[in-house]
């Protein structure tokens, strides 16, 4: 065995801690690592002509976090050091510490993302990113797509709540070569059930307006088999009338680790009812709407050298829309009642080898709606589950085929990924389309990188797009899918202490899909319009002072975000409802400090100014176009710990700033939340 020196010793890096996940080893700390002990995971994980590639000697002691984790944004698994796209992550400690009480609301603050909330505490909320609409964002949980075809409304339909959740990844621009059809301006990943430790979490909380949020989980494990079991209820009576609302999730996730391989398994439910106070038209704002979704799915990975991972999923979800809460017209019949079932399939492979890292794969898809509004007339009409004396009379069906290939060089300071995704969607006449993509960098030093991509998406329309006719409404069955051409560059510096980048894109759009109207007194209509251009700058810095000076600095956490995003449509002639309301300019600022002791406090600051106008409704009667208002929203949260109980305060919009994502629905005020968290840890 070899002795190393004293002075070998001192120019080796040491690492701070080992968290027993799917990290990186080294390939982004681009130095020399002599640890030995780590010879096998480097000999059977990683190739040698792929990671020493970047190797540089240092004469520096240094400590690294090991925090590489692996994140979704190619088709083989990929750390985010390594990736030549900008990738937000949103850690569990980043989370717990949010003053906020929805995944929605904690999206609000991250880079590019657009939260545009109807319902209060994730109710119900259109999340773009980019400058795209609602639609054109794929959703996913633990790497599985449960996005509706029905309506982008109903995407984050979740059968967890933000108490349940252990990382949100944020992929931002074009990912159809990685995800599929749908990933058009961006992708959002929600993990779960990544504590390994026998622990039950119980979180309880009440506000303002009612506010009552209970929520329990519970992470175990019988042999190999690790279990995590989430509920959660959640209610108010609303910060204005026939805003109320109640929720119910209950979810299981299962992963079993053994030497073939390793086994995820998915089953979940959730169930809302709520007020919908002038959602869809200020004219009738005791509107109201009750969802049910299912969800199962099944993934399994096997193989040391080549890698296989089938998956199967099924997406089940119900909506009965109330134009009338109750006093209806006498003109009005019948609600509106929606069912999809969405079933999938897939299989993705990858092997390394000197080369670099190849992956393939393929999945299948089919989307499916009975409804009494959308769809096509059916020969029979069908019962509508749980509702007595009503029936689907409408229904359409379609499927999607995907093939996949990309590959991924490492070479000396160089990283390249090529892809492309070969779609076959049974709406577009058997017709098979392409849509590729390359991503590549160049690591300028240990801490800076220049990268570059180009990438081609396709979506399309939702089953609302098609067929909605309603009183304001008209649906176009013609519609042709949304086509991208994405160009994007930029710098990115990462260290210990400080995550920073700035970027630009220009997104090329060809018919995107908006419900549009050249005047007042029109009906809005679903159209193709021609061209759509997008030009961004994007630019975040993430500070970590106690990495830098140690715990005993005031100041843990400093986040910042900028974005600003224009969008020309090349015409005048007509309003926007959705696809040009684009946030212009976006600011976020997260500040997260210790008071005393075990209490601390954080804060969320963000500037929001959207481009686009609406119809301003007063006294029932329409009283022309309005342009949005910019504001502040200022958010925060006061907690002390002590061992495993955690109390906690928070009040969201603190300046009770007026203020409206969507039309003429006006958001809350100042509110209040109080609560308590407590960790049972079992041996």
């Amino acid at each position: 065995m070899k002795v190393l020196k004293q002075s070998q010793w001192a120019s080796m890096l040491t690492f701070r801690r080992w968290g027993g996940k799917n990290y990186s080893l080294f390939q982004a700390i681009s130095k020399q690592v002599k640890i030995t002990v780590l010879l096998v995971v480097y000999l059977t994980v990683v190739s040698p002509e792929i990671v020493f590639a970047q190797s540089v000697s240092s004469d520096v002691s240094m400590q690294y976090d090991l925090d590489e984790i692996k994140v979704s944004a190619q088709r083989s698994p990929v750390t985010y050091s390594q990736v030549a796209r900008i990738v937000s992550v949103i850690e569990r400690e980043e989370i717990e510490a949010a003053p906020v009480q929805s995944i929605q609301e904690l999206l609000e603050y991250a880079l590019s993302v657009d939260v545009r909330q109807r319902g209060v505490h994730g109710v119900q909320a259109d999340i773009s990113v980019r400058g795209g609409s609602f639609d054109q964002t794929l959703i996913l949980l633990n790497g599985i797509n449960i996005s509706d075809p029905q309506t982008g409304h109903h995407n984050f339909n979740l059968p967890v709540s933000l108490k349940n959740i252990s990382r949100v990844e944020i992929l931002q621009g074009p990912a159809a070569r990685v995800y599929g059809p749908n990933a058009f301006s961006g992708a959002i990943n929600i993990i779960t059930g990544e504590n390994t430790e026998n622990e039950m979490n119980l979180d309880l909380a009440y506000g303002e307006h009612n506010l009552s949020d209970l929520n329990a989980n519970y992470a175990f494990s019988t042999g190999k088999l690790q279990h995590f079991v989430a509920a959660n209820r959640k209610s108010s009576d609303g910060y204005i009338d026939n805003t109320d609302f109640e929720t119910h999730n209950i979810f299981y996730h299962a992963q079993l680790e053994s030497e073939p391989g390793k086994l995820d398994v998915q089953l979940g439910y959730t169930q809302k009812g709520f007020g919908a106070n002038s959602f869809y038209t200020p004219k009738f704002p005791n509107q109201y709407e009750k969802t049910k979704t299912t969800f199962a799915s099944l993934q399994y990975e096997t193989g040391k050298k080549l890698h296989f991972k089938p998956s199967l999923y099924w997406r089940r979800h119900q909506d009965r829309f109330e134009l009338f809460r109750d006093n209806p017209a006498s003109w009005y019949t019948t609600h509106n009642y929606h069912l999809t079932d969405v079933l999938g399939a897939g299989l993705n492979t990858w092997f390394s080898s000197s080369l670099g890292k190849t992956s393939f794969g393929a999945e299948f898809r089919s989307e499916n709606i009975w409804s009494n509004v959308l769809g096509e007339e059916m020969d029979e009409p069908i019962k509508v589950p749980g509702e007595n004396g009503q029936y689907f009379t409408r229904s359409h069906s379609r499927s999607h085929v995907s093939y996949f290939a990309e590959h991924s060089l490492y070479l000396n300071r160089w990283s390249i990924s090529v892809g492309a995704m070969f779609n076959w969607i049974s709406d577009l006449d058997f017709d098979w389309k392409i849509y590729p993509g390359v991503d590549i960098a160049y690591q300028i030093s240990d801490d800076l990188k220049v990268y570059s991509s180009v990438n081609s998406s396709m979506r399309m329309p939702t089953f609302t797009d098609l067929y909605y006719n309603g009183p304001t409404n008209i649906g176009n069955p013609d519609l042709k899918p949304e086509k991208s051409l994405t160009f994007e560059g930029g710098f990115k510096f990462n260290n210990k202490s400080l995550k920073a980048h700035i970027n630009t894109f220009y997104r090329n759009g060809k018919d995107l899909i908006d419900w549009v109207r050249e005047n007042e007194e029109e009906k809005w209509k679903t159209q193709n319009l021609t061209e759509v251009n997008s030009f961004g700058i994007e630019t975040g810095l993430d500070i970590s002072p106690e990495r830098l000076f140690g715990k005993s600095i005031f100041l843990k956490k400093v986040k910042l975000n900028y974005s600003y995003i224009k969008l020309d449509k090349g015409s005048d002639e007509y309003f926007s409802n959705y696809v040009l309301d684009n946030l212009k300019h976006k600011f976020d600022l997260t500040v997260n400090h210790d008071i005393w002791n075990n209490l601390s406090a954080n804060w969320q600051l963000s500037y929001q100014d959207r481009n686009g106008s609406y119809m301003n409704f007063e006294n029932g009667e329409y009283t022309g176009e309005v342009a949005y208002d910019p504001f502040y929203l200022l958010n925060f949260k006061l907690q002390w710990q002590h061992k495993n109980l955690l109390l906690y305060s928070s009040i969201t919009n603190l300046l009770d700033e007026k203020y409206n994502d969507i039309g003429n629905l006006n958001q809350p005020g100042r509110w209040f939340t109080f609560g308590l968290n407590y960790k049972l840890k079992f041996k």
